[in-house]
């Protein structure tokens, strides 16, 4: 059952697609041709693929100065001669002995990525040997997921750039050509990347009933990246719905694809459902169709409805049948000669150069569509528009204008956003005319980059550094830094002096503390010993070294952490709130849902956490890690009891909920502290997260995360996740400098590891500094007055900051006016808000300021309280959630 081919050079071209198909139909087995050809069911989707490209209509321009055009695109940042790759397909060697390897060389030539298939008949060795252009691993994901590790380390290791993840296939498609047949693959057609001797492949379809996991859900993303720092692709998208489950588990691009209509027949066409995937979609990762390309016609076509590129499967085989690589070259020859005639003969420039266009809706019978400058289509489905030729109006774009960016976003939240709309007819040609003008000039649009860029959270900041700058004289309550005077410029170096010193002791080489402080070091961390003495003596946190990850910040280890532990568009983290905003902005990065938990006036209740869980899981969302800051809080400064501590600790283990701990303010507090949740964690519920910043020095930028939970691989194998923690790093910060580590370092020898005695001026300092602001704000205000005014403030126990309750909006204008009128600047708690909340709230941060600056500045800060009291006229209790 082998394709017979003709010598390379004694053929002549075929002049179409269809023309190979005939070709390759009369030189194979027809148990072969029906193997390839065939589709699920009565084949209706095998036909609606092609028959939806059929009903596009394209719309000639002339005149548009746009020349021979530009068919190259960039995908996931490698360059493309066109925005066409060659589909994964089994088994190429039935169509040909080079298999593979001939498809490699005809793709390499043509400047086209090949995605290989799972079941290539040729070793990932071999065909990466003779690629000359990228190669993407198409994955089936297997029961025994230790097959499908292997298979995507083969392929890196080999070079390959991407993994596509199949993910229509829980089983196989009923095909009744193959049951018809009974087809079976000839002895010598192997899957040449598998084990031979763990399954019998001879029937695909036993096969794959037997072979294939039909339990994955979403989590199988984040399991890829574990074993793959690759990007991955989803291929066999058919809804919305999915492409944002997608893109909020991670994924870097997705296929629309219904397997060429070999899964589930009835299915509607890959192009017909094109148009509000890429309105889901939105530009946030790389979108791929593939199912029904004949043409290079077909190509422009799925461009104008939202595709980067598409993927050319069957007709590949039929040429690699017809006459080997020089059969397959002369397909893709044949499709992109095919697109760049349908460019000039539309106007346009550039392929990749699709602009999105948003028309009033499915009411005023138009649809999303997104256009190649002059390349316009009605769609396969799409209702008439005005006109008598039945398609949509061209909007043109003059030579040299922008194309739109081919872009891969990180995975964000599946939520939209708002994008412009596009001007009204009339208006268009201004329009044409402005982007002419701004040819030279052109840059990128907000909307084009990721939605977390335009989170308010990851903007909260700026305002203040704005009237920091306008207004240099002020007192700043606002930053929640250590007091500089602490600091000896001199001391660093006594630090990693001391460290080297320690190193020597150690009976490390001259040479190996060389390395150790000029080169990289292990991604883990080289202080790791250390910290482990440190929290342990310190902490009473008793966890070995190899369970602790030093990251460059404690912000580092929330992005790890994050990145880790949240799988699936399901895993939801929960939050105490008022929140610190680091925490929020990771998750906003990384498209993780965030549920906030508020704080009561007297701090948090553990069973508004539960009731937060348990809300979650009646939404069908999984509650993933609850974070909380539980010593001294920033924003709020509250306090969380021991009680509560104990109550947090048995929901963790009830619910199956990771905490994850952040108390950088603790060991720079006056007086006993509460212990620590991980160190009252018994079943390693608790991830710590550590930083150096407050009781060390800022300017190191160390931080540690504490992750000693196991974690089991489908083999079995355990591994800490400190270990995960650090494979993520390796792909973020490589490490933390070994310079800050070594300066650290020296910090923690020099106090036998006790941060607490080492920082018991600074606490001391920074005990002072808060009972002097509370003992001017109940100077400024007294009780009486204060109940008058509708102003109050809670009374923390350590920390670096406090709570102020007002009766006015305390927002960025009346920020501007403290700083403009009264000379004091503070931050809003709105800010640190993940929902509404914190309107009427001032945080007051009093670490940086010297006693007398706080008197000043409280002064300053009493006097604007009751001129935005009587501006507002605002009086007596603050109603709501602030009061």
């Amino acid at each position: 059952m082998t394709g017979r081919t003709a010598p390379s050079g004694a053929w002549r071209p075929p002049l179409s697609l269809d023309e190979y198909a005939e070709r390759a139909r009369t030189r194979l087995d027809p148990a072969v041709w029906d193997f390839i050809e065939g589709g699920a069911g009565d084949e209706r989707t095998l036909t609606a693929n092609r028959a939806a490209f059929d009903r596009v209509r394209l719309r000639p321009r002339v005149l548009t100065g746009a020349g021979e055009g530009d068919p190259s695109t960039t995908v996931l940042g490698r360059r493309w001669a066109a925005p066409v790759a060659v589909a994964p397909m089994a088994y190429h060697t039935l169509m040909h002995p080079d298999g593979e390897t001939a498809t490699a060389r005809a793709a390499g030539a043509a400047g086209l990525p090949l995605v290989v298939s799972t079941f290539a008949g040729r070793s990932f060795a071999e065909i990466a040997a003779v690629a000359g252009s990228p190669l993407w691993l198409q994955v089936y994901c297997f029961r025994d997921r230790a097959t499908t590790r292997r298979l995507v380390e083969r392929a890196a290791d080999a070079g390959f750039e991407a993994l596509v993840l199949t993910a229509d296939t829980p089983r196989l498609g009923r095909r009744l050509r193959d049951l018809r047949n009974d087809f079976r693959l000839p002895p010598h057609i192997t899957p040449a990347n598998l084990p031979a001797d763990e399954a019998d492949y001879s029937s695909p379809s036993e096969h794959g009933r037997t072979g294939l996991d039909p339990s994955l859900d979403w989590s199988v993303i984040a399991w890829l990246r574990s074993v793959s720092p690759l990007p991955v692709l989803v291929k066999g998208v058919m809804t919305a719905e999915d492409a944002r489950c997608a893109i909020a588990a991670g994924a870097d691009g997705i296929v629309v694809s219904n397997h060429g209509g070999r899964q589930l027949d009835g299915t509607a066409a890959t192009l017909e459902v094109l148009p509000g995937i890429a309105a889901a979609v939105d530009g946030r990762c790389a979108l791929l169709l593939d199912g029904g390309v004949r043409r290079g016609r077909d190509i422009l076509a799925a461009l104008a409805l939202g595709a980067d590129a598409v993927l050319l499967g069957r007709p590949v085989l039929h040429g690699l049948a017809v006459a080997g690589a020089d059969g397959a070259a002369g397909v893709l020859d044949l499709v992109l000669d095919e697109l760049s005639e349908a460019m000039a003969l539309t106007g346009t420039a550039t392929a990749a150069g699709a602009d999105a266009a948003l028309l009033a809706g499915p009411e005023d019978t138009t649809a999303v569509r997104h256009h190649p400058p002059g390349a316009t289509t009605t769609g396969p489905e799409a209702p008439p528009a005005a006109g008598p030729e039945n398609t949509v109006p061209a909007r043109h774009h003059p030579p040299g204008a922008a194309p739109r960016d081919d872009r891969r976003r990180p995975p964000e939240s599946a939520a939209g956003h708002d994008r412009p709309r596009p001007p009204e007819p009339a208006a268009e040609a201004a329009a044409e005319t402005e982007a002419a003008e701004t040819t030279e000039t052109t840059g990128l649009r907000k909307e084009d980059l990721h939605r977390s860029v335009s989170d308010p959270v990851l903007d909260t900041m700026n305002f203040l550094n704005e009237i920091t700058g306008r207004f240099p004289d002020v007192v700043s309550f606002a930053p929640g830094r250590p007091y500089e005077e602490f600091f000896d410029k001199d001391e660093i170096l006594d630090h990693v002096r001391r460290y080297l010193d320690h190193l020597a002791a150690g009976g490390a080489s001259d040479e190996a503390i060389r390395t150790a402080l000029y080169q990289y070091g292990p991604t883990a961390g080289q202080i790791r010993g250390l910290i482990s003495d440190s929290l342990r003596a310190d902490e009473g946190i008793d966890v070995p070294p190899g369970a602790i990850v030093v990251t460059v910040g404690a912000q580092e280890g929330m992005l790890l952490a994050l990145r880790a532990l949240f799988a699936g568009p399901g895993d939801v983290l929960l939050v105490a709130s008022p929140c610190y905003v680091g925490i929020t902005g990771a998750a906003s990065l990384l498209g993780v849902p965030v549920r906030p938990v508020e704080e009561r006036a007297d701090g948090l209740d553990v069973a508004d956490v539960e009731a937060a869980v348990l809300a979650e899981r009646a939404r069908g969302r999984r509650p993933r890690a609850f974070y909380v800051v539980p010593d001294h809080s920033n924003p709020s400064g509250n306090t969380l009891s021991r009680r509560a501590r104990e109550e947090l600790l048995e929901l963790a283990a009830r619910h199956d909920l990771l905490i994850l701990e952040d108390s950088p303010y603790r060991l720079v507090s006056p007086g006993a502290q509460l212990p620590t949740l991980k160190a009252m964690d018994r079943t390693r519920r608790v991830v710590h997260l550590g930083s150096y910043a407050k009781s060390v020095f800022p300017g190191a930028r160390v931080g540690f995360v504490v992750a000693d939970q196991p974690v089991r691989d489908p083999s079995g194998a355990e591994s800490l996740l400190a270990d995960e923690l650090a494979k993520i790093k390796s792909m973020v910060t490589v490490n933390t400098p070994a310079l800050s580590q070594a300066a650290v370092a020296g910090a923690l020898l020099a106090c036998g590891g006790r941060l607490t005695e080492r920082n018991a001026v600074p606490a001391k300092h920074y005990g002072e500094a808060l009972r002097v602001t509370l003992e001017q704000l109940d100077r400024h205000f007294p009780e009486d007055v204060r109940d008058r005014l509708g102003i109050g403030w809670n009374r923390p126990s350590g920390g670096f900051f406090l709570t102020v309750r007002v009766p006015f909006p305390a927002d960025n204008a009346a920020l501007l006016r403290s700083a403009e009128d009264h000379g004091v600047i503070w931050t809003p708690m709105a800010y640190f808000y993940p929902g509404p909340g914190g309107e009427r709230s001032i945080r007051l941060s009093f670490s940086y300021l010297s006693t007398a600056r706080i008197e000043d500045g409280i002064a300053r800060f009493a006097a604007f309280l009751r001129a935005e009291t009587e501006r507002s006229g605002a009086t007596g209790p603050t109603p709501g959630r602030d009061a």
